[in-house]
């Protein structure tokens, strides 16, 4: 066989060649024997950021958030056995949230499977239906070169198609590991990586027409807006309001002139009886993912309107089964073919009543932070948007804080809001955090709770040596906050709830992040808290409030938005 050691460098070689002429900049490896010639390959090359996590979980995550951040797939290597199976929870999220992922995973050579050889496990489609593209590489042989550029472009061609997502490469070597690398196989220039779009039919173009001609409609904005001027654009053409989640890029108008109204209260406001019955849609049209809140979602359920729902992907999230006209394409060019197609409407008295509780709802909810003297957490979610400099980054832990800034913060720009809404977990949200800083080298702000902040300790580890300025608010109330906003906290007896749901930790995360060499500042008031979150660099600020009293501060908003809204 020409298969040699000096063929398997050559053919990491190649792959690693043939990702950067199409894109590839980051790769993220755990260490590992197995996967030797391939972590040899990657770290010749200067034009890759190679990042090195211990822990294949965190750093799986890390290539999550590279992913999100720049919509090209990072490397995720690691070796064989088990290493792998740790990959699988950034998988399937990448996979739900359409992120794109190149994970190579070390195998041991066809005649130590199934033999008892350590660190040897069936790796063939390992995560199962959660990758694009499976492709076992097979042993590298010289003979097969001329296939080997193919491999990369299969690879990457799968995890940036139509509907984005990981990729397995599963690579078996065989020892020696490592050898001489010989000329690469010729590049072909011509050589395209094929990435297919989708665009609304002709008969969906009607439909959504007609349904567009409805004079109370609404815009609902979340993860998935590429360009939100578009947004805007036919906001005011429809003269529609646009209910606007953080992630969308569509709180803030983009450019002087545009008046779109934009809703950012809107499950605070949606909670008062009264405005949800008259503000009754007829249309909602909906632009990438539902937002986080479950009362907005509920009243889109239940409103009774007429539901088109917009994205990128063929993956409809509709747990609810109540989109009756689902359209894949391009956002922004929909929303430029349906502003040109459209009339401009000159009625505001829909778009007005909008307007006007929003405008009341907002400015109680900025009265009621600004009066309390306490530290909250929708404090803390609300100080922490509006402090972070213009170009910053925030990443938001699922539970409690992406749901307080979705319903507290004041809309701004210049922030660029992540979360792993994909299948919502609270594993890996640090060394996604990570990710985004690593990708990005901007400022970048992580808002986390206590029980997420353990899950992943470990994307702590070695991070003073990144160089990334990333600034970590960890809310501590000593447990599964949320659960005390669910029917388990007031149908169990105390005890029970504590045991099962409250789980409190008694973690000490000053003592516990300075054995990763973070300074962690403990912020007792908000001067104290204001200071903290202004350093740049990496930096640590924990908030310790109680869960009772959180449910209590939640409770004591909504009721003077509604409030009022009923006084008006």
């Amino acid at each position: 066989m020409a298969s040699t050691p000096s063929a398997t460098a050559t053919f990491c070689a190649t792959l690693v060649d043939e990702w950067i002429r199409i894109g590839v900049r980051h790769a993220v490896l755990s260490p590992g024997s197995r996967s030797t010639p391939m972590a040899i390959a990657l770290s010749a090359r200067t034009e890759i950021s190679l990042h090195v996590f211990h822990d294949e979980r965190s750093g799986s995550f890390a290539a999550l958030g590279i992913g999100q951040h720049d919509g090209v797939p990072a490397i995720l290597l690691c070796t064989s056995g088990t290493a792998a199976v740790q990959f699988h929870a950034a998988v399937v999220e990448a996979d739900h949230a359409h992120v794109p992922m190149l994970v190579c995973t070390a195998d041991r050579p066809p005649e130590l499977q199934g033999v008892g050889a350590p660190q040897t496990i069936n790796q063939t489609n390992l995560y199962g239906s959660s990758t694009r593209l499976f492709i076992d590489a097979g042993i590298a042989d010289d003979r097969h070169s001329s296939k080997w550029r193919a491999i990369a472009r299969d690879s990457f061609s799968a995890a940036m198609d139509i509907n984005p997502g990981p990729v397995q490469i599963n690579l078996p070597f065989r020892e020696p590991l490592i050898g001489e690398v010989q000329a690469l196989p010729a590049n072909d220039a011509g050589a395209i990586v094929k990435q297919g779009r989708l665009s609304p039919s002709a008969s969906e173009r009607k439909a959504l027409s007609k349904l567009l001609s409805a004079t109370r409609g609404v815009i609902v904005a979340g993860a998935g807006v590429d360009q939100p001027r578009f947004v805007f654009e036919l906001a005011q053409t429809l003269q529609w309001p646009i209910i606007a989640d953080q992630r969308s890029g569509c709180r803030v108008p983009t450019s002087v002139g545009q008046e779109a109204v934009i809703i950012s209260t809107a499950d605070v406001m949606l909670r008062d009886v009264a405005t949800a019955a008259q503000l009754k849609p007829e249309v909602i049209l909906r632009i990438g993912d539902p937002p986080v809140s479950k009362v907005v979602n509920a009243w889109l359920n239940d409103c009774g309107a007429t539901y088109c729902a917009i994205s990128t992907t063929p993956a409809l999230i509709d747990p609810d089964n109540r989109v009756q006209l689902h359209i894949v394409g391009t956002p922004s060019q929909i929303c430029i073919e349906i502003v040109r197609g459209t009339t401009n409407r000159t009625d505001q008295s829909w778009l007005g009543e909008w307007k006007r509780r929003e405008s009341i709802a907002r400015s109680t909810i900025d009265k009621e932070l600004a009066a309390s003297a306490e530290i909250t957490e929708p404090f803390v979610a609300s100080r922490l948007l509006s402090a972070l400099p213009v170009g910053s980054n925030l990443v938001l832990s699922s539970s409690m804080p992406i749901r307080d800034v979705e319903w507290f913060a004041a809309p701004r720009d210049g922030v660029k809001v992540f979360a792993n809404r994909g299948v919502n977990g609270i594993d890996g949200v640090v060394s996604t955090a990570v990710g985004v800083a690593l990708a990005s080298r901007k400022p970048t702000a992580l808002l986390i709770g206590d029980i997420a902040m353990m899950h992943d300790i470990n994307g702590l580890i070695n991070v003073t040596d990144r160089e990334i300025d990333l600034r970590i608010v960890i809310i501590d109330n000593n447990g599964g906050g949320i659960f005390s906003f669910l029917p388990q906290s007031s149908t169990l007896d105390k005890d029970r709830f504590e045991l099962l749901f409250g789980t409190p930790h008694n973690t000490d995360f000053v003592s516990l992040l300075a054995g990763h060499r973070v300074d962690c500042v403990v912020a007792e008031t908000r001067a104290q808290f204001n200071a903290a979150i202004e350093r740049s660099g990496l930096s640590a600020v924990l908030v310790r409030t109680q869960r009772e009293s959180n449910v209590v501060e939640h409770a004591r908003l909504n009721v003077a938005v509604a409030a009022a809204l009923t006084a008006e």
